[in-house]
């Protein structure tokens, strides 16, 4: 079982992109699911999250005020909206679910580095 991406694209900087995450399998009451990001030559980095036990959601300082997550727990799916893209985000994005109820994993550099992750869906934002 593994999350499944869907929703990237090629955009111009300034416009809006949603990508989704087909969560089945993964409670979201022991689970923190979040979007890990991996662009050519940069490291790795835990760009937002969202977990039960936290108060609030998770977002690296590169994207607040920018993407916003969510969780719809009628389709157990997740969602990120991006908005005001930059090249900057062009990258790799991954769906990851973390077996453990809290968005911590996601704020370590690099991301978490465990638990159960889609294939990726390629963001490319022109300039």
């Amino acid at each position: 079982v593994q999350p499944v991406e869907s929703g990237g694209g090629l955009v111009p900087a300034g416009g809006s992109l949603r990508l989704s995450c087909a969560a089945s399998g993964f409670s979201f009451d022991a689970y923190a699911i979040g979007w890990v990001r991996q662009a050519p030559g940069k490291e790795r980095e835990g760009v937002s999250c969202i977990s039960s036990n936290d108060g609030s959601p998770y977002y690296a300082d590169s994207v607040k005020g920018r993407f916003a997550i969510s969780y719809d727990g009628a389709k157990n799916m997740v969602y990120l909206q991006m908005s005001s893209l930059e090249p900057e985000d062009t990258a790799v994005y991954c769906c990851a679910a973390i077996p453990v109820p809290v968005c911590q994993p996601f704020r370590a550099r690099g991301g978490p580095n465990s638990g159960y992750w889609g294939q990726g869906t390629q963001v490319t934002v022109s300039s």
